[in-house]
């Protein structure tokens, strides 16, 4: 597709003048590019899919933050402070290089235009449906400019139909994201991730296999299956389970991990294959909002309490070492001292390691918007601060148990403290103090000591100091 090419009859358009931009900086070797995501290990994915097209279209990735000649922010827009992140970043970024082209992509750029179009220095919002799409409208890399108004891709809805991917993810990390799915359908009552990414639909089976050997051949040796909804995965009568043992397939692949996946759409089977698989990563970040089953109706999950409780028992019981993670929503209106205490008794009984807490925030066009009996501030910001101790309190414990055990290691980097750190299997932060360069290494370490989010050890066998 031709560069600002013209685009279908019904994207609301604002289109560039023909005029040149404002004098630029004089431009030596490649032209700039820098990227930041905000959000989700989902926006991760599609960044880093953005970066490596942005490689082969000529441009120098640069690290968020330094000089550039182009930034591309994908964007996120789940909560209200997400959004201000996203009008700060773009601020920064012309601080340090106004003449940096700036183009915007992601969840806010589709809920958010008219919001981003009155901001100064965007020089392209991109929506949901062209989000994949963002560098063919960019300008050549050598003609780069400000424009004195933003050129808008943007339609309200986002097609239905499953899709391919172009590409594999630009990743410095030992492990790579791999999107797999994308869109949701069941419309909790909070979120407006259905409005800003469509309606469910799947990746074709063959191009998540097809990237997945490229990262390998890259050098990664974990990938994380992400999406909106993974759990929702179908694609000609294959699901979540089916590419999952295909990937396991892959030769180079040492583990697979599932990101956040909702608890209705785990089956048995996925959770005895699990106990089984010597690739599949005992770990699963299973929302669950509130523990309170009147907040629960009122945010329209799918499950009551106590059925998420079974859940979580059953699948501790049956996978050894599971690391089980949660997501909880404070000060959601109606959220009462009592339904509150719910949620924190649920909690603190379940076999939970950690929990991602989070205020709830009002977003317009969803039908919790609309409910009112709202907590004071004060009194959300300490039940999330109880929250958050007992969080602590629970990965700590979790944590100990593996003292004095040996437990295999991939490694990431070496730290400014000295410590080379990875992630096991079931997701516990490792470091260890090695003269050998252990990156992208799984390495055997026996766990010598604990502290909140690391766990301390030496190699096996090394000798050396922990």
């Amino acid at each position: 597709m031709p560069r600002f090419a013209p685009v279908p009859y019904n994207v609301e358009s604002m289109p560039l003048e023909t005029q040149p931009g404002p004098v630029q900086e004089p431009r030596h070797g490649r032209p700039r590019a820098s990227l930041h995501t905000l959000g989700c290990r989902l926006n991760q994915a599609e960044t880093a899919l953005l970066a490596d097209r942005l490689k082969r279209d000529g441009y120098q990735l640069v690290a968020s933050g330094e000089p550039t000649d182009l930034f591309v922010l994908n964007s996120c827009s789940v909560t209200e402070d997400a959004e201000k992140d996203c009008r700060y970043q773009i601020r920064r970024t012309l601080r340090h290089s106004p003449h940096a082209f700036v183009a915007v992509t992601g969840c806010y750029a589709q809920t958010g235009v008219e919001a981003l179009r009155r901001l100064p220095g965007i020089d392209l919002i991109v929506g949901g449906r062209y989000k994949m799409e963002l560098p063919d409208y960019l300008p050549a890399p050598s003609a780069l400019a400000k424009q004195p108004a933003p050129l808008v891709l943007h339609t309200k809805t986002i097609e239905r139909t499953d899709f391919v991917l172009d590409g594999a993810g630009d990743y410095d990390s030992t492990r790579a994201n791999l999107k797999i799915q994308d869109g949701c359908n069941f419309m909790c009552s909070f979120c407006n991730i259905p409005f800003a990414r469509g309606h469910e639909r799947s990746r074709q089976f063959s191009d998540i296999i097809r990237e997945a050997e490229a990262l390998v051949e890259r050098g990664h040796r974990e990938l994380i299956v992400t999406g909106v909804n993974i759990g929702r995965y179908r694609h000609d009568g294959r699901s979540l389970l089916d590419v999952l043992k295909e990937l396991e397939q892959i030769g180079g692949v040492a583990r697979i991990r599932i990101s956040s996946i909702e608890p209705t759409t785990i089956p048995s089977a996925l959770l005895d294959h699990m106990a089984a698989s010597p690739k599949l990563c005992h770990y699963l970040h299973v929302p669950l909002q509130s523990g309170d089953d009147g907040i629960l109706r009122a945010m329209n999950r799918r499950y009551r309490a106590d059925e998420y409780g079974s859940f979580v028992r059953k699948a501790s019981a049956l996978i050894p070492d599971l690391c089980l993670g949660t997501d909880l929503m404070v000060g959601f209106p109606g959220e009462t001292d009592r339904a509150f205490a719910d949620s924190y008794r649920l909690v603190a009984d379940l076999p939970l390691a950690y929990f991602h807490i989070f205020h709830f925030s009002a977003r317009p066009g969803t039908a919790a918007a609309k409910l009112h009996e709202s907590a004071p501030p004060a009194t959300v910001s300490a039940r999330a601060q109880s929250l958050a101790s007992l969080s602590r309190a629970k990965r700590l414990a979790f944590y100990q148990r593996f003292t004095g055990r040996t437990l295999s290691v991939l490694f990431e980097a070496k730290e400014s403290n000295g410590l080379w750190t990875g992630w096991t299997d079931n997701y516990l932060r490792v470091g260890v103090r090695s003269d050998r360069a252990l990156r992208k290494q799984i390495e055997p370490v026996v766990v010598t000591g604990v502290m909140d989010g690391l766990a301390v050890g030496r190699v096996s066998g090394s000798g050396g100091p922990a």
